[in-house]
């Protein structure tokens, strides 16, 4: 089994407008080859799809991401089996525009968790059969506290990223409930601020939790860096992911339009090794990094991952940086 993570796909602001124009796979540019491999493709889309709604203003808010509903045609052309929505740019045009994505998530036959209708539904973990196994994703965010759905409105699953806080209890007892359900449960966290390579020691002691209570492995996002992985008890946590996708100015010091896409492989029900691909955001699109430019991106993963006691190492075949985890089977080395 083999499971792609990618971290934030916006499809908002100018990726929309080019949209317009250019193809659904466009914006993924050289690397939908990979897609193709996994068996599991899972992101954070961070932007509403709907063509209806106007900005959110009950409080202030600077940003704004929506894309046209027909750009679900663009998450089908990468094959995403399961989105989180659980961030802080689904609500923001409104409810109706919510309400909308929804229908057209479920037209296009894309899974989603962590927002909806209501807290019910929005804490609910997506559930898919693939290839043997049974997997859930559950997704929380503690971004805007205010869109936290209820039991007769519409928001989030909400829930403050910190061990400490008396609600986490709340979050704990979700995951414990997924993970008795599935085979594998990714916990999808969109957490924290944007930007810093170093993880918060809350989001340590969180994913932790997370882990103890069942979570197979914490797929992190909200940072537009990645950082480093963390391996607690044989699990991967992914304290994030970074950007994909997106319009961002680039900031030359916390590089955010480098990333990777994390190539999670997992033989009886436990990850034996995690490839990581470095990408690029250049001109609108993901692209695949290439020599130099790949090694670099790489070695400061590395460098992320040594500072949370994990080894990594760059393939030979120089393509990917490898994350031993697990024995995999002779079959798969």
């Amino acid at each position: 089994m083999r499971i792609l993570m990618v971290g934030d796909v916006m499809l908002g602001r100018l990726v929309n407008q080019s949209l317009k124009n250019a193809a659904p796979h466009s914006v993924w540019g050289d690397t939908l080859s990979l897609f193709r491999t996994a068996d599991l493709r899972v992101c954070n889309l961070e932007c509403v799809l709907s063509d209806w709604g106007e900005p959110w203003s009950a409080t202030h808010k600077v940003f704004h991401f929506r894309s046209d509903a027909k750009n679900a045609a663009v998450l089908r052309e990468a094959g995403l089996d399961v989105i989180s929505i659980a961030n802080n740019h689904v609500l923001d045009y409104g409810y109706e525009a919510l309400h909308r994505m929804l229908r057209v998530l479920d037209q296009a036959g894309i899974r989603y968790a962590g927002a909806g209708r209501t807290r019910a539904e929005a804490c609910r973990p997506a559930v898919i059969d693939r290839a043997g196994m049974r997997l859930g994703m559950l997704a929380f965010t503690d971004n805007e506290p205010t869109w936290e759905a209820g039991d007769d409105h519409p928001g989030t699953c909400y829930f403050p990223a910190d061990a400490g806080d008396d609600r986490s209890a709340g979050l704990l007892s979700l995951v414990a409930g997924a993970a008795r359900t599935v085979d594998y449960l990714i916990v999808s966290a969109h957490w924290g601020p944007n930007w810093g390579y170093e993880p918060p020691d809350t989001h340590r002691e969180l994913g932790r939790a997370l882990m103890d209570a069942g979570a197979d492995v914490v797929f992190g996002h909200s940072p537009h860096v990645f950082r480093g992985i963390e391996l607690y008890r044989g699990k991967p946590i992914l304290y994030s992911t970074g950007d994909f996708i997106d319009d961002y100015a680039v900031d030359e010091i916390e590089r955010n339009d480098e990333s990777f896409i994390f190539m999670l492989d997992i033989h009886d029900r436990a990850a034996v090794w995690i490839a990581l691909y470095p990408t690029i955001v250049r001109n609108l699109r993901a692209l695949l990094a290439k020599g130099e430019e790949a090694r670099a991106i790489a070695a400061k993963m590395e460098s992320l991952c040594a500072t949370l006691g994990t080894g990594a190492c760059w393939d030979p075949a120089g393509t990917r940086l490898l994350v031993p985890i697990g024995q995999a089977p002779e079959s798969e080395r």
